[in-house]
């Protein structure tokens, strides 16, 4: 990170923090010397991510849901709100729960944010792109989003989570940041969650085919966590409000990634191709411009490397 735009945070709250990308910013705000408390319902999150920071000094889990409003009592200067169902798997198994999230979690965080004086910022996501007719996308385009398809529960839940936030820095002066993350992987993704890099993991050092949607032509741009994370801090530390687009804007087709899998884990395993989900995106890469301008902020793990990170993390998981 940038020097200019680093932080000493005292005490960061992160909601959904025992989930894939909060744990992970859990522990870096701790390796930081901030203080963190991880608010998490286990919906879609996890104790084991946060299982190597129990008894850490600074560190407290409340096992809350952020649809109801919750308070917090110490001195709080950083609030990341994270909580989301945010894979298909998830968001479609629990599409109330998800848009109760991202209105009345986002409002109920905002609303800590505001009376401690702390900064904020909320995740958003490449979906509110949709299927975009942009290439790449700018945090300037509006997106094509189909807003009664079946991923609609999660890119609303997102652009509303943004028009609130947008609106509460307005209203009340509340300092507050957007950060839009596209595909995020790494370790602690779980193999049955619908997206394609832990799917395709899984798949493949079980010996089973991996299954590639559609033709396979479809564009996704993978983004290791850990710089996902450098991101988030970046902006955290920063004035913007954004959106802020966070990813790599080094696109692979999906049958690419399967093929790069399968070579990373050695497997024998074969390519099936499956029926493409509706409104399943065809390509989706992010314009960091404003990133690397404003935060002098990019990408520094190539998918191989990351993947076969990722990789190693799975074989020593085999039931994650």
């Amino acid at each position: 990170m940038n020097a200019a735009l680093s932080r000493n945070w005292k005490h960061a709250v992160v909601t959904g923090g025992a989930g894939f990308v909060g744990s992970h910013l859990c522990t870096a705000l701790l390796a930081q010397g901030a203080s963190v408390t991880c608010i998490d319902d286990l919906s879609t999150g996890a104790r084991e991510n946060i299982a190597h920071l129990k008894g850490r000094p600074g560190f407290a889990f409340v096992e809350a849901d952020v649809t109801e409003p919750f308070r917090i009592g110490r001195e709080v200067d950083l609030v990341l709100h994270f909580a989301s169902p945010a894979s298909p798997a998830d968001y479609l198994r629990l599409p109330l729960h998800t848009l109760d999230t991202g209105s009345l979690g986002t409002r109920n965080a905002l609303a800590v944010a505001r009376a401690h004086g702390a900064r904020f910022v909320l995740a958003s996501t490449s979906e509110v792109y949709g299927d975009p007719q942009q290439h790449p996308q700018s945090e300037s385009y509006w997106g094509n989003v189909n807003p009664i398809g079946p991923r609609s529960v999660y890119d609303e839940a997102k652009r509303f989570g943004e028009a609130l936030t947008t609106a509460e820095a307005g209203t009340h002066g509340t300092d507050t940041g957007i950060v839009r993350l596209f595909n995020t992987y790494g370790p602690r993704m779980r193999g049955h969650d619908g997206r394609a890099v832990p799917t395709f993991i899984r798949q493949a050092l079980a010996g089973e085919a991996l299954t590639v949607t559609g033709d396979g032509r479809q564009t996704r741009s993978l983004c290791h966590v850990d710089d996902t994370v450098r991101g988030v801090l970046a902006v955290a530390a920063s004035d913007l409000r954004g959106p802020v687009n966070l990813g790599n804007p080094v696109e692979i087709t999906m049958l690419g990634l399967a093929r790069l899998i399968t070579e990373l884990t050695g497997s024998r395993s074969e390519i099936r191709f499956i029926e493409r989900p509706t409104d399943d995106p065809a390509v989706r890469c992010p314009d960091i411009t404003l990133a690397r301008g404003k935060l002098q902020w990019e990408p520094e793990v190539a998918a191989r490397d990351g993947l076969a990170r990722t990789v190693d993390w799975f074989r020593k998981r085999p039931g994650a």
